[in-house]
């Protein structure tokens, strides 16, 4: 492959089904990506595989299942032989104040934000290391450098995400790479996961007013992926210039 070459790599994708995973998958697909793609909601996983073409491969993929995450792993080695990368995308944020006590809201966030991408790890290493080449792209949030009211678990899995990443690649051999994404507000439907009505409203508004695309994040993902073998983009921080 030449230096900037995203084409003909194989490409897993968690989350795919809309917001930055969609995006994302649109972007590499475009460059010549073979993308297999994996979220919980089906119907939007298949219309997104149609229009991505006949090299584009879907299964159902709950990140909270294990199996589900191996499984999603196996289907791009049956179909393609190899996987030269997996995104971690896969998150939600159901944030809330702690003495609002919204124990499973927590629980989702640890097991999705943070297992799930645990889980990925699972999966994708022992590929990546038979291979002795790979790549682990994870999307995280800013909300891991900043800390504010209400996301304090949310900001807790995302910068125990950032921990991981950076100590998987200080472990992993030389062929594997990993890269963390992080974005600020973003225009995606993310608010639809916050359980607190007032708290989802100004989520919600705050990617509204303010809100970049998600193909500003498929860019810096596309970015990561396509430096040559021996660059690894540790972390990328992409946020709208006017947030704070």
């Amino acid at each position: 492959m030449s230096v900037t070459d995203i084409n003909g790599k194989i490409i897993a994708i968690t989350g795919a089904s809309s917001g930055i995973g969609e995006a994302t998958a649109e972007l590499l697909a475009a460059r010549g990506a073979k993308v297999v793609l994996g979220a919980r909601r089906e119907e939007p996983l298949r219309a997104l595989a149609q229009r991505l073409g006949p090299d584009a491969a879907y299964r159902v993929t709950d990140v909270r299942r294990r199996e589900d995450v191996e499984a999603l792993v196996a289907l791009a080695r049956e179909r393609h032989g190899r996987l030269d990368v997996l995104i971690n995308n896969a998150g939600v944020g159901p944030i809330s104040r702690l003495d609002a006590l919204r124990v499973d809201d927590w629980e989702d966030m640890i097991d999705i934000n943070l297992k799930g991408v645990l889980y990925g790890i699972a999966a994708a290493l022992p590929v990546f290391d038979e291979q002795r080449s790979g790549h682990l792209v994870i999307t995280s949030s800013t909300a891991a450098h900043r800390i504010v009211p209400t996301m304090a678990v949310y900001a807790a899995t995302k910068t125990a995400v950032n921990v991981v990443a950076e100590g998987l690649r200080q472990e992993a051999g030389p062929g594997v790479r990993v890269s963390v994404v992080t974005p600020g507000y973003i225009a995606t439907n993310f608010s639809d996961s916050v359980t607190d009505p007032a708290i989802r409203a100004e989520i919600a508004k705050g990617g509204a007013d303010i809100g970049i695309p998600p193909a500003a994040i498929a860019r810096a993902i596309a970015f990561a992926v396509e430096q040559p073998e021996d660059v690894d983009v540790g972390e990328i921080v992409v946020r709208p210039t006017v947030q704070r």
